[in-house]
Formats: C-alpha cells, structure tokens, sequence
C-alpha cells in the first residue's frame, strides 16, 4: 500500500479488509489506479450475475483457456476451500472434462468457446447453454465473466505474477 500510487492506496486498503491480504495480481493492478479500479468495478458488476459457484466456474474456465497460472490457481482454490466445490468436480472443469452436472457442462463449453473462439460461438453452445436451463441474456453474464477474467490474465501474461500462499496449492 505504501509503494502504490496515490489513487490505488485506498483501493488497496478495502482489498486487503475483504481478502485479509492483498493479493499478488492486485498489487500489480495498483500500478495503473484506472485499471485497478475499472478490474474491481467490473468485478462488481459480475458478482451480480450467476451465483458463487457458477461465477467462479466462468472465471476458472477462462483462466484454463487463457494459460494464466495465477488466475487458475486462485479461482481452483477459491471453489475448493470457500464453495466447498469437490476437488474432482474442480479437476474436471480444469482438464475439459465433463463434470456430470448438466449446467456446470453446458456453462463451461459456452466459456470455453467464448474463449477459444474470440467471441465466435457456435449455436449448438448456445443451445445446450438454454437446454440446460439458463436464459439468453445470461449468455452476456458469460462474456462479462470472460472480459473480466481476459484482463486479469492477460496482465500476468505480461507482467507475471508470483502465486500467491493461499492460492500455492493448486498451482
């Protein structure tokens, strides 16, 4: 916090009060206080959208998909220890493989392809993704779990980031 610029000071003190630390990647955010602010806004916004599990299942995948060590590590650990989520439903959705629950599957191929693709989903995605019992517009819920989850990755590409001690485990 002492080091950060003058704008991402008070940011970082709040991130600290919720995390009880401040994450590795957050400090980098810090850096540039416009970033860390839009990150943590949009992160906002998103936590509005599915619930916890879902959410996280969308920001794991992403991060699986974008090769972001970091990011993969937090959000397996964060499905694990908090959400209580099994550690073989976790391996699935980290490996590509099916997890046996009809929407956590069809949540993950529509981020998949999101991601893969750039954007570019096929139908039947989109199909499975209302067959499985979710609605349209959450196919946008989707892409701003993706966007998110894009800048957070995309930043320890450029600048990596050590893993955290909490997050270790599941490096």
């Amino acid at each position: 916090i002492e080091s950060a610029p003058e704008g991402s000071k008070s940011v970082l003190e709040r991130v600290e009060e919720d995390f009880g630390f401040i994450p590795n990647l957050m400090g980098t955010f810090a850096n540039s206080p416009a970033v860390l602010k839009g990150y943590l806004a949009l992160d906002a916004e998103f936590a509005k959208t599915f619930g916890p599990v879902e959410r996280q299942l969308i920001l794991l995948i992403a991060s699986v998909e974008n090769v972001c060590a970091y990011c993969t590590a937090a959000h397996a650990t964060v499905m694990k220890s908090m959400l209580r989520v099994p550690a073989d439903v976790v391996a699935e959705i980290r490996s590509n493989r099916p997890t046996g629950n009809i929407k956590y599957d069809a949540l993950a191929g529509l981020t998949r392809e999101i991601v893969a693709e750039r954007g570019y989903v096929r139908e039947t995605a989109i199909a499975a993704f209302l067959a499985a019992g979710y609605r349209k517009e959450q196919v946008m819920d989707v892409l701003l779990g993706v966007a998110l989850k894009t800048i957070s990755n995309y930043l320890d590409h450029i600048s990596p980031t050590v893993i955290d001690p909490p997050f270790i485990a599941e490096e």
